[in-house]
């Protein structure tokens, strides 16, 4: 299972710099855009985790991005950290009302960034940082690899675990197989498609190897969700 991915857009390069330095050394995937237009481009390629976004950018707004992908149905669950200058408080709720999920004012403390960081990865990819997953009778522990259906611990592959720790994340969401690709393989290893298949299929087994009726969905010509 591949880090979770945070962008960085700021477009000062040593408060850059700074942030993504301290990200990395928390273990996350960094990726880095010096202006908005960079970071839309950043996100066509590949939806993060979670955005660290700057108020202040050149020719297109932090707000505006954040604007732009709290209304695209891909990116509208990403959780947005915006900076801004700006301590009115009549400008923290312009950018809360914008669409960012959180929102601290330079100079800020980045011991106190990196803690919103997690409480925000805490929604959006809760297994990252060792919380133990839920859904019906299905319970994964991403920090002892263990998972219990109704009680009774499964066998489960590392790629049927990490399988499941993503459908786990988001009860409901339709991943394609692409998507899934990435987010269990990783974006630089080229795996073919149909091995989705083969590993879906044999998670279905062992989630159904007690009994129970089979919590995962094949959407046809879009892929696959749990529940």
């Amino acid at each position: 299972m591949q880090a979770p991915c945070v962008l960085v857009v700021e477009d000062e390069p040593a408060q850059r710099e700074i942030l993504a330095y301290n990200l990395e050394a928390e273990g996350f995937r960094v990726t880095q855009a010096s202006d908005g237009e960079e970071a839309l481009l950043l996100v066509s390629e590949e939806v993060p985790d979670l955005i660290v976004l700057d108020w202040m950018l050149p020719n297109v707004s932090g707000i505006e991005i954040c604007r732009r992908l709290k209304l695209r149905p891909e990116t509208k669950s990403v959780p947005i950290l915006m900076l801004s200058a700006r301590s009115e408080e009549v400008d923290l709720v312009r950018g809360l009302e914008t669409g960012a999920d959180d929102y601290m004012v330079k100079p800020y403390s980045v011991v106190e960034l990196m803690a919103r960081v997690r409480t925000q990865l805490r929604r959006s990819r809760p297994s990252s940082i060792g919380e133990v997953l839920e859904y019906e009778d299905i319970t994964l522990d991403p920090e002892t690899h263990r998972v219990h259906r109704a009680g009774t611990m499964l066998k489960l592959g590392p790629t049927e675990f990490r399988l499941l720790t993503t459908f786990m994340e988001k009860p409901g969401r339709v991943w394609s197989r692409e998507q899934l690709l990435d987010r269990v393989w990783g974006r630089d290893i080229y795996v073919d498609t149909r091995t989705v298949d083969v590993h879906v299929g044999r998670l279905r087994k062992a989630l159904c190897m007690q009994g129970g009726d089979d919590p995962l969905r094949t959407v046809r010509g879009a892929g696959y969700a749990l529940g």
